[in-house]
């Protein structure tokens, strides 16, 4: 029953991350939340087949797994989110060449910080200190995200904001599990968590895109009634 609840939460995220981000590029134009959560996909996809191969820490898919996790965790679902959802909340047009530097960034952080995973946090200062950068660009990601609910809240979309608070809760509750409160009751492979994990994340994807759509809609038809937006996640 485990592995085909891991299963099914990978393959909601794998799922979400490659329409949702598509359809970010090809209705908004928006190239960094969509190639953002392709990572995300792509990343879910890597870990399915290291997986499904017998989760080898040898592995160079083990290896590529923590590339992108490093690559989301720092600057991806921070930084890139942040500045993807400025594109409805501020009407911020980045510059190509700023789409490129940004996930310039990510990749370089990606290779610095991958080796971090897995370093006993007890032992390794520098791990640790890691693992703090992670919880901490969250919860300043989080902090935006709060008031993107309020934006939401604002333009009437009442269920959409309840739906992104949630899923945003959950996602920081993932980050500061992550490294610092393993589940006691989970396995060796964290299957549990792992699968929190990933249908957290494939939610957020799912909850972001219709909330994200909410916001442009409005900015399109700014005379537009507000309960026309309750209806965003439908």
């Amino acid at each position: 029953m485990k592995e085909t609840l891991f299963l099914l939460a990978d393959l909601w995220m794998i799922f979400s991350g490659y329409f949702y981000g598509w359809t970010f590029i090809r209705r908004y134009g928006n190239y960094l939340l969509g190639l953002e959560t392709m990572v995300v996909a792509t990343s879910g996809s890597n870990f399915l087949v290291w997986s499904l191969l017998g989760a080898d820490p040898g592995s160079v898919l083990y290896d590529v797994a923590y590339f992108f996790d490093a690559f989301s965790r720092s600057v991806g679902i921070t930084v890139i989110l942040i500045m993807g959802l400025m594109m409805v909340t501020h009407r911020y047009r980045p510059s190509r060449g700023v789409d490129i530097a940004v996930f310039g960034a990510a990749v370089v952080a990606g290779l610095f910080l991958r080796p971090f995973h897995g370093a006993d946090l007890h032992t390794d200062r520098a791990a640790f200190y890691v693992a703090v950068f992670y919880v901490v660009v969250n919860l300043l990601t989080a902090v935006f995200l709060g008031y993107f609910v309020k934006r939401l809240w604002q333009a009437g979309a009442r269920w959409p904001a309840v739906a992104t608070a949630l899923v945003t809760a959950a996602g920081t509750t993932i980050a500061i599990t992550y490294d610092f409160f393993p589940l006691p009751f989970d396995d060796a492979n964290r299957a549990i968590f792992y699968t929190a994990a990933l249908a957290t994340w494939g939610t957020q994807i799912f909850v972001y895109f219709r909330a994200y759509r909410v916001l442009h809609d409005r900015n399109v038809a700014p005379d537009a009634k507000p309960a026309r937006a309750t209806g965003a996640l439908a």
